[in-house]
């Protein structure tokens, strides 16, 4: 039976007159920015000690179920006994067990040893298998994270629960924050840094250690590039680097690594930026392939197997593999870049530093944890002296001691007797009284006694290094030079000078030959080999369709295409296919991604300097023409599309182009008059909006529907039609010359 929905109680005034009405500013303070706080301080962003709360907390508890050492243990058990400290859910745990593990590959340093499939880094496709089937420890490295953690090197604090404690930072001993990347999205702030190599990092604190005041130069020079666990070559430019290093800011240009196979005319790509993935270069070469951008690749697919990562491209017979990786790195993420924020949290408060900055903030973290140590070894120092004080004490009459012990009638006196027998305080007393009766002898205690002595060098010592910064700082020192040796790795990211890349020039991936271009009115056009063109000079055209132009070119040329719609559009001829005569061609609007109703005017081939591209003569239906340079649509950067070409006051009919030339111009209205004129007479104009003069005068609902700059193609003679000044109305076309234009021109003239 369906239960029966309650009827909602209607909104009445006076509960209307309940409702606390709460200003922005109100609900932002107390609803908004406790959350914001929580995502900035408890999840996103990582402190000084290079960790984010989740991977202190996962890590953590993998040390309190004593995986430093032993056999692995499965993953699932390790993401459930997280939740005492991380109640997020054990899958949240797992994922975060994941990125710190040897398999996944996200780490210069991985924390955990694992076993199993843990996914990696650079495939956003490969999954990692489910907690029950995997295993892990901690790795030894982790050594480096907990050392000092159990001498109260850090504070701790409780649980979400209050059932157990936990670090609020890891007492690591050496700067983690610069080792391990890390990238997180907070509430109005982000943090995304790089890694850098452990030995150069060891290098660089060290040096800071020693002078405080040592420059950035020298820094730089110590502490080269950022490492990348997925390798790659750091395209190096010491200017931008000096602003990262400097302000924590800024972006690092990282390329893939490659091998051709010549054997197999192939391109092995071993090693790829750290912020992409093999999906993601497959995903824009497949587009690039289907766009016809990339002809020089067969196939591309991904062989990352047990030996590592692997992604193959097959070449087409005669390509040039470094030109065509030239290309790739600009068309694909196969370079990419890695956008700096360095943000981290330092005393709860998040802040962008730059590379010395944040070593300093490391070393004061680590100087103050070192002497919290230090501390703490003193006082156990300190309370082993004060007992073996008070045991000399009976060491003067061990008889009366036992003597004390014996006469007690009752236990809780023997400690009381002892104070007042020895003038000793309670604690010496208690210890003295839990000693064995075998060791009541004096020989045992005279050795313990030895123990003063050095005991008390001992303390005096620990309290000269307690208080002295500089003998901190040496032992820290020390530390980092061990490290070092023992973890240091060759770099992974391969360092090349920005001088030395070699930039992409698209002509040089293009073959050059001679074509002829053929533009027809309807706006298809072709691209035709010279060798095609023998013996075959008929075109293929739609039903009423006519050649407008026929340009000599080559394939590296580039092209303007005037449309109707005042705009102009840039492409090279590179990016058409050869086609044969027989064939249509390609239909520009649609190649070049027209407007809805826009229709192609006219072809120009642009040189290589616009100064010397001559100029354009644009007609316009009511009878003005105007002359603009082409050095007026010269741009800075590459565009393919111009807007504002032309006047757009009328309706453009016509383009023609003049280099160094002139030529006639032919033109023709829809009352049947014509007019042939010389290009020269057609005044140039500065702007681009300009509407140009009257050339050919028009009369009631006339218009110019017809420009040609071939009147020879069309007419048996131009010498009737022939104006030297302007404007004019034109000659009335005879018969001959009338039926001499396209059909479609015919159609639009009057009877």
């Amino acid at each position: 039976m369906a239960k029966k929905k309650k009827t909602p109680q209607p909104v009445t005034p006076a509960v209307v007159a309940e409702i606390r009405h709460q200003p922005i500013t109100e609900t932002v303070e107390k609803n908004f920015m406790p959350y914001a706080m929580s995502v900035i301080v408890a999840r996103a962003i990582p402190s000084i000690d290079g960790f984010k709360p989740s991977h202190r907390k996962v890590l953590y508890t993998m040390y309190k179920m004593g995986l430093m050492s032993g056999p692995r243990v499965k993953s699932a058990n390790v993401a459930s006994q997280a939740m005492l400290l991380n109640p997020h859910g054990d899958a949240a745990n797992y994922e975060t067990l994941v990125r710190l593990t040897h398999a996944n590959e996200a780490l210069l340093h991985p924390f955990v040893d694992s076993k199993g499939t843990f996914g990696k880094h650079f495939s956003s496709d490969m999954d990692y298998s489910a907690p029950r089937y995997t295993e892990c420890r901690l790795d030894k490295f982790c050594t480096e994270i907990f050392s000092g953690i159990d001498k109260d090197a850090v504070d701790f604090v409780e649980n979400y629960d209050s059932t157990t404690t936990e670090p609020v930072l890891l007492p690591v001993t050496f700067p983690n924050i610069l080792v391990s990347p890390n990238i997180g999205v907070a509430v109005g702030m982000a943090c995304s840094i790089c890694s850098f190599n452990l030995a150069e990092i060891c290098d660089g604190t060290i040096q800071l250690l020693k002078n405080p005041n040592t420059d950035i130069e020298r820094l730089l020079d110590i502490i080269r590039a950022p490492d990348f666990p997925s390798g790659g070559s750091m395209i190096y430019d010491r200017d931008k680097y000096r602003e990262v290093f400097r302000t924590g800011h800024g972006s690092i240009r990282v390329r893939s690594r490659y091998h051709y196979d010549k054997d197999a005319n192939c391109i092995d790509v071993l090693q790829i930026p750290y912020s992409t993935t093999i999906e993601a270069i497959i995903k824009k070469m497949v587009q690039l392939i289907k766009e016809g951008k990339l002809k020089e690749v067969v196939d591309v697919r991904d062989e990352i197997d047990i030996s590592g990562f692997k992604l193959t491209i097959d070449l087409r017979r005669g390509t040039d593999p470094d030109k065509l990786m030239q290309k790739l790195y600009k068309m694909t993420p196969l370079e990419d870049s890695f956008e700096c924020n360095f943000n981290v949290l330092i005393g709860g408060t998040p802040r962008v530093l730059g590379v010395r900055e944040l070593l300093n903030e490391w070393i004061d973290f680590r100087v103050a944890c070192v002497r919290r140590e230090v501390r703490f070894d003193l006082n156990k120092k300190k309370d082993k002296l004060h007992l073996l004080l008070g045991l000399g004490k009976i060491l003067l009459d061990i008889d009366k001691a036992i003597k004390i012990v014996r006469e007690t009638a009752k236990e809780q006196e023997v400690v009381p007797n002892l104070m007042a027998g020895f003038s000793i305080d309670r604690i010496q007393a208690e210890y003295i009284a839990e000693i064995k009766l075998r060791y009541l002898n004096r020989e045992y205690i005279i050795n313990r006694i030895k123990e003063i002595e050095s005991l008390q060098n001992e303390i005096a010592d620990l309290e000269q290094l307690a208080s002295s910064e500089t003998r901190l700082k040496n032992k820290i020192a020390a530390q980092l030079k061990e490290i070092k040796q023992k973890y240091g790795k060759p770099r992974q990211t391969q360092i090349i000078g920005v001088e030395d890349i070699e930039v992409y020039d698209e002509d040089d991936m293009v073959d050059n030959y001679n074509v002829k271009l053929i533009f027809t009115k309807e706006g298809y056009f072709k691209k035709i080999t010279l060798q095609s063109l023998r013996g075959n000079d008929e075109q293929k055209l739609k039903e009423g369709d006519f050649v407008l132009s026929t340009i000599d070119a080559s394939n590296t040329d580039e092209i303007f295409v005037f449309s109707d719609k005042a705009q102009v559009y840039r492409a090279k001829v590179s990016e058409f296919d050869t086609v044969k005569a027989s064939q249509l061609g390609d239909y520009l609007p649609a190649k070049l991604g027209f407007e809805e109703d826009e229709r192609a005017l006219a072809v120009l081939k642009l040189e290589k300097n616009y100064a010397e591209s001559g100029h354009v003569l644009i007609f316009f239906a009511n009878g003005k023409g105007v002359r603009l340079p082409i050095s007026a649509y010269e741009t800075k950067a590459y565009r393919r599309k111009l807007t504002g070409a032309y006047s757009d006051a009328s309706e453009a009919v016509g383009c023609v182009f003049v280099n160094q030339a002139e030529r006639p111009i032919y033109l023709v209205t829809s009352s049947g008059k014509a007019m042939v004129i010389d290009s020269s007479l057609v005044p140039e104009k500065a702007t681009r909006t300009s509407q140009g003069v009257i050339l050919m005068t028009q009369k009631n609902d006339s218009r110019v529907v017809f420009v040609s700059d071939d009147p020879a193609r069309f007419l048996r003679g131009d010498k009737s039609y022939r104006k030297n000044k302007l404007p004019s109305a034109g000659t009335t076309l005879d018969t001959d010359d009338r039926r001499r234009l396209p059909d479609s021109i015919q159609d639009c003239l009057t009877p």
